[in-house]
């Protein structure tokens, strides 16, 4: 595949997130784009990755901004490449206590993303999707369904401009900030012997922030429009990560949160009619073709009628070794 990065303006919503730093390194390790611009509205995070990023300064620029500002969008967006779209309110009970704010920025601002590539010249867009977009429970979930449906019904609008916008899903990282492995690491700090489970049922599936870096540059690489793209990835049990991390422990079952599922679904039964599998990793495909370029017939193996990809279903799943060896990889002191 020919490198399509190297020499490309690229643009990150909510840059100075966890995806947005990984991304940012991942590419300037491997590949020489002429620049990324980090979008976002939090000062104080844009100076701190500035700083972290000292050595990249000449291939760096910071512009503040929200989603929600259309025309700031339209100024930041002039002569970019690629936009990756990674802002979002995405805390569950934040969301669930501020619906219109997650209103504003999940769906609003995705329609102004939309907008500000259409008339900017963009070529690629990239939006970060979730599993609790799949059968949403809570409020970020189906703020975050209709945010994926824009950008796929965006295509419909491209005519005979050279853009594309498709999507990347994938559940929480690995060490992501509010997810179950930090909330463990700070009571085993605390001196903690028993770490609470909300349901012995409970599976997740896991993924590093590389993993997902790398799935967005896929999704670069090969989208014409309208794809979801989703990385095939080990399951593990929440008890086995309990005792991976403390050896031993009580594990007392609390009962399940408002807004929580109990496994992380990425394919539904519903999505199987248009899903293709890959080496590596899956794509659902739009029911609907909106433009000539979305027309090339998939080269993946058609999924089975009725096929599902959740987290209790998969056939790679971590033991609790495996996890162990796994958790020395994730960065728990951020």
């Amino acid at each position: 595949m020919a490198n399509i990065i190297d020499g490309k303006t690229i643009l990150i919503t909510g840059g100075t997130g966890s995806f947005g730093k990984c991304f940012t390194k991942y590419v300037l390790t491997h590949y020489d784009p002429k620049k990324i611009i980090i979008y976002s509205r939090d000062e104080f995070k844009q100076w701190m990755m500035e700083n972290e990023f000292k050595e990249y300064s000449k291939k760096l620029r910071f512009f503040i901004g929200d989603v929600r500002d259309k025309e700031r969008l339209m100024r930041a967006f002039k002569d970019v490449d690629y936009v990756i779209h990674a802002a979002a309110l995405k805390q569950v009970p934040a969301c669930e206590y501020n619906p219109n704010e997650a209103i504003k920025t999940n769906i609003n601002g995705a329609m102004n993303i939309i907008d500000a590539a259409l008339d900017c010249g963009v070529s690629r867009v990239v939006a970060l999707s979730t599993d609790k977009a799949v059968n949403p429970v809570n409020l970020y979930g189906g703020t975050k369904l209709v945010s994926d449906k824009l950008f796929i019904a965006a295509n419909a609008y491209a005519g005979e401009r050279d853009v594309n916008f498709s999507i990347v899903r994938y559940g929480n990282v690995a060490g992501s900030r509010g997810s179950v492995i930090p909330f463990f690491h700070k009571l085993i700090a605390q001196g903690k012997t028993e770490l609470p489970i909300t349901d012995y049922r409970m599976t997740r599936f896991w993924i590093s922030l590389t993993q997902g870096v790398e799935l967005v540059i896929k999704a670069l690489e090969e989208a014409k429009g309208g794809e979801t793209f989703i990385s095939k990835i080990p399951s593990f049990k929440i008890t086995d990560l309990a005792e991976a991390m403390l050896p031993g422990c009580t594990k007392p079952e609390v009962g399940i949160r408002p807004g929580e599922k109990l496994h992380e679904i990425m394919v539904t039964t519903e999505d199987s009619f248009t899903t293709y599998e890959y080496d590596k990793h899956f794509i659902v495909f739009p029911q609907t073709k909106f433009n000539s370029r979305q027309m090339v017939e998939p080269t993946g193996k058609k999924v089975a009628e009725g096929f599902s990809y959740s987290s209790d279903n998969n056939t790679e799943w971590l033991s609790v070794e495996e996890i162990r060896e796994l958790l020395k990889e994730v960065d728990l002191e951020k």
